[in-house]
């Protein structure tokens, strides 16, 4: 079964903490697909995994850039895993029920959306549904994650 948090975003956002997680997942050797709301929106966290630190970047790309099944980050808007990566990450609304296939899969929702509130909790209901180990973590006002289910 594939292992699937639930990132609540209260204190700092996304853009601050996507590039964390994804340093975190090249440590481990993995392989990275992010899946976002929009191509726009997956253009512009191309742009932060470019600039978020002054003296490293993340490595990244594309279907723009080729070489897709090279990257060890993929950007994407679409349902597709085209570096055959272990883990998934779905920002600014993007969704999919079937998580099968990864180690692991992490949804990221804006706490100050209501929306996007609403919509983690019906994922969050179908992946326990659909057998998966969830887990669900909030920011704390010093921007620490705590466990909270």
């Amino acid at each position: 079964m594939t292992e699937v948090l639930f990132y609540h975003l209260e204190n700092r956002p996304l853009e601050q903490v996507l590039p964390q997680l994804l340093e975190k997942t090249l440590e481990r050797g993995w392989r990275a697909v992010v899946q976002a709301g929009s191509p726009e929106r997956a253009e512009a966290l191309s742009q932060t995994l470019w600039t978020y630190r002054e003296e490293t970047f993340l490595p990244h790309g594309s279907a723009a850039d080729g070489h897709e099944e090279m990257q060890p980050i993929f950007l994407t808007a679409e349902d597709v895993n085209p570096n055959g990566a272990h883990i998934r990450f779905f920002v600014d609304g993007a969704s999919n029920d079937d998580v099968s296939g990864y180690e692991r899969a992490v949804y990221m929702f804006d706490g100050h959306d209501e929306h996007a509130v609403a919509a983690a909790r019906e994922t969050w209901k179908s992946v326990k549904a659909n057998g998966h180990d969830a887990t669900y973590w909030q920011q704390s006002p010093e921007g620490r994650w705590e466990k909270k289910a």
